[in-house]
């Protein structure tokens, strides 16, 4: 059995429900974490606070992954096929800076493989790429019950008519990265 090694990515594309439900699907990724970067507003932001935009936060989620079983690129393929990364400060009826696009980096070479990836995909959207690529700043976990929803939570409305067609998009695009068995 290989030795793990472990880092951390960190990555926004509208609500981090979303996100966060796509991630824990796949191979190789230990954890997912929702919370908040990216903003200007002293301490750390409420949900609510994010939610009114004026602290310039984004909704993200930080993953924990095995670079041994799932690399970076892959990580942001993932991440940029499973939401639009064409539409700025808006995911579906997510709209919003918070709701922004966004891949933090974590040193030079995430910033080098998050635009690579980027001018990869480029083609194969009709609209411009706006996906945010900037240096982590501070990261702020989320409040506990935004931990875990969908998982938590599948029968609600949102999780029932936004995160499951991304989920059956994600199985569908990458069945190869995904876990064999459901957590």
């Amino acid at each position: 059995m290989k030795n793990k090694k472990l880092e951390t990515a960190t990555v926004g594309g509208g609500c981090f429900w979303c996100v966060e439900a796509v991630f824990q699907e796949v191979e190789g990724v230990e954890q997912v974490v929702s919370g908040y970067s990216g903003g200007n507003a002293p301490g750390k932001p409420t949900y609510r606070e994010v939610c009114s935009g004026l602290t310039g936060h984004a909704e993200v989620v930080q993953i924990t992954y095995d670079a041994n079983t799932i690399s970076y690129e892959d990580l942001l393929i993932i991440f940029m096929t499973s939401h639009d990364p064409t539409t700025l400060n808006q995911q579906g009826a997510d709209i919003g800076t918070q709701y922004r696009s966004v891949i933090y980096y974590h040193n030079d070479e995430q910033k080098e493989i998050a635009g690579m990836v980027l001018a990869k995909i480029a083609s194969y959207y009709e609209s411009p790429i706006v996906t945010e690529i900037s240096p982590l700043g501070q990261f702020y976990e989320a409040e506990e019950h935004h931990q875990n929803y969908y998982r938590s939570n599948k029968s609600q409305g949102y999780c029932s008519a936004v995160i499951t067609p991304k989920l059956s998009k994600l199985r569908q695009m990458h069945a190869d990265k995904l876990k064999k068995t459901k957590v």
